[in-house]
C-alpha cells in the first residue's frame, strides 16, 4: 500500500487519525433533477504526520471543484456577523488600524466581516474565489476579487493593489491543499510592520471534544498551535501572539509578523499555549490514536438514540444543512429513515437535499406546521444561538438534540 506525503513537510503518512469512510463532498447539495444521478463518494481518512504532527486528508479533488461556487454564506448567521464586528473592533483599538490603513481578508466569503471595515471608512478589498459568494459581498458594499490566493496571487497584489497593514483569513487555512504556497503568499503580500490574524478550529479542542464531523473534505488539514507555528516559522513569519475562542466548539486565533520584525515580541500566551500542548502530547504520536474508538463510540449512541426515538413513534427532523452536519449523517448513515427533513435559513440550500444522504431541505418556517418531537441540531457550535430563536417559536414544543460532543437532549427554552 502506499501512502500519500505530508502536505507541509512531505514525510510519509503511516499513521491514521480517524477513518470516516466514504463521504460526498459536504457542500454539494443536491437539487431535485439529480436525485437519480450518481454521485462521487471519497475517501475520508485522516492522518497524522509522525514528524510535523500536522493531521491532514489525502487530496482527492481541487479546490476549483469545491469552491468555485459555494453554498456557505456566512451573514446567515447572526453569532457570526457579531463576531466579526466585535473582531473589528478589538483589532482597530489594538493595532490602530484607522482610515489610512489598507485591510485584506482571504476568503472573505460574503463580506460578513470586512463590511465593519467599510463602515470605519477603512480601504479594505476581499479574496474570495466562489463568484456567487463574492457577488454577495459586492452588493453589500465590499470590493471582492474571485482568484485563488496562492505566491502568485501575492505578489500582483502587492505591486498591483498594495501591501495591507492588515492580513485577515478567518477559517481558510484549513481549507488550503497547497499549504506551503498559501503561506509564502501571506510573506510576500504582507507590509514590512504589518498583522496577519488567522482563525481555525484547535485540534487540541477536536481531540478533547470529539469534533470528528469537522473533518470533511473541504478542510485539508487540522492545526496545533504547535505545527502551524512551525509552518509559518518555514515561511518567515513569527506567531507573536495567540487567543482561544469559543467559536466552533474552539479556536485559535493566532496574530503572525514578520521574523524580522523586532516591534513586537512573543507573548505569554503563545509561550503558555505551547506549554500546554507540549503537555497534553501534541508531539507524541501516541496521543493521535486513541480518537478514533471514541468517534465510533459517538455514532453507536447516537443511532441508539434515533432508533429507540422512532421505535416510539417520534418525529425527528434536522436544523441546519452544514458541512459538519453532512460528515456527522453520512458516516453515522442517517438518511430519511431518521430525519424527515432538515431546515436551514440560507435560501441558496432550499429546495435541495443534503449530499449523500439526501435529506430534504426546507425553509425554517416548516419546523411549526411539522411539530417534531425531536430536532437535531446539525450546527451544533451555533446551539446557544438556534435555541434563543428556534426555541422560541410559538407551537413549538419538541426538544433538542446536540450530537457533540456526546449525545444530549435539550428542553426548549421556551
Amino acid at each position: 500500500m502506499s501512502h500519500p506525503s505530508c502536505r507541509f513537510c512531505g514525510h510519509s503518512l503511516r499513521h491514521t487519525f480517524v477513518d470516516l469512510g466514504l463521504s460526498p463532498l459536504c457542500q454539494s447539495h443536491i437539487t431535485s433533477e439529480q436525485l437519480n444521478q450518481m454521485e462521487p463518494f471519497y475517501p475520508l481518512h485522516a492522518y497524522v504526520c509522525a514528524q510535523c504532527f500536522l493531521v491532514q486528508l489525502d487530496q482527492f479533488v481541487g479546490p476549483e471543484d469545491i469552491f468555485s461556487e459555494y453554498a456557505y454564506f456566512a451573514s446567515y448567521s447572526d453569532s457570526w456577523v457579531e463576531h466579526g464586528r466585535r473582531y473589528c473592533d478589538e483589532v482597530c483599538a489594538r493595532f490602530g488600524i484607522d482610515r489610512g490603513s489598507r485591510v485584506i481578508e482571504i476568503a472573505s466569503n460574503d463580506g460578513y466581516l470586512l463590511q465593519h471595515f467599510v463602515a470605519r471608512g477603512v480601504a479594505v478589498l476581499g479574496v474570495e474565489p466562489a463568484a456567487n459568494v463574492a457577488q454577495a459581498a459586492v452588493t453589500r458594499g465590499v470590493p471582492t476579487l474571485v482568484r485563488f490566493f496562492g505566491a502568485q496571487l501575492a505578489r500582483e497584489l502587492a505591486a498591483g493593489h498594495g501591501k495591507p497593514d492588515l492580513l485577515i483569513g478567518n477559517n481558510v487555512l484549513a481549507h488550503v491543499p497547497d499549504l506551503n504556497d498559501f503561506v509564502a503568499g501571506l510573506k510576500i503580500l504582507l507590509r514590512a510592520g504589518g498583522i496577519i490574524t488567522m482563525e481555525f478550529p484547535h485540534l487540541l479542542e477536536l481531540m478533547r471534544q470529539n469534533q470528528f464531523d469537522t473533518i470533511y473534505h473541504e478542510h485539508f488539514s487540522y492545526f496545533s498551535f504547535t505545527t502551524v507555528s512551525e509552518v509559518f516559522r518555514h515561511h518567515g513569519l513569527t506567531l507573536f501572539d495567540v487567543e482561544r475562542l469559543p467559536t466552533h466548539g474552539g479556536s485559535l486565533r493566532i496574530y503572525a509578523r514578520h521574523a524580522d520584525d523586532p516591534s513586537r515580541p512573543i507573548g505569554e500566551r503563545a509561550h503558555a499555549l505551547l506549554a500546554l500542548e507540549e503537555e497534553f502530547g501534541m508531539r507524541r504520536i501516541a496521543t493521535y490514536a486513541d480518537f478514533a474508538e471514541q468517534v465510533r463510540e459517538t455514532k453507536r449512541a447516537l443511532l441508539e438514540f434515533l432508533i429507540g426515538a422512532k421505535r416510539a413513534g417520534k418525529r425527528i427532523v434536522g436544523y441546519g444543512a452544514p458541512g459538519k452536519g453532512n460528515t456527522l449523517l453520512n458516516y453515522c448513515g442517517i438518511g430519511v429513515d431518521f430525519l424527515d427533513f432538515t431546515v436551514d435559513r440560507n435560501p441558496y440550500k432550499q429546495g435541495k437535499f443534503t449530499p449523500g444522504t439526501r435529506i430534504p431541505i426546507r425553509h425554517p418556517d416548516e419546523l411549526i406546521a411539522a411539530r417534531p418531537d425531536y430536532i437535531l441540531i446539525l450546527p451544533w457550535n451555533l446551539k446557544e444561538e438556534i435555541l434563543a430563536t428556534v426555541g422560541a417559536l410559538p407551537g413549538l414544543r419538541a426538544r433538542f438534540v446536540v450530537p457533540i460532543p456526546r449525545v444530549q437532549v435539550l428542553e426548549s427554552p421556551a
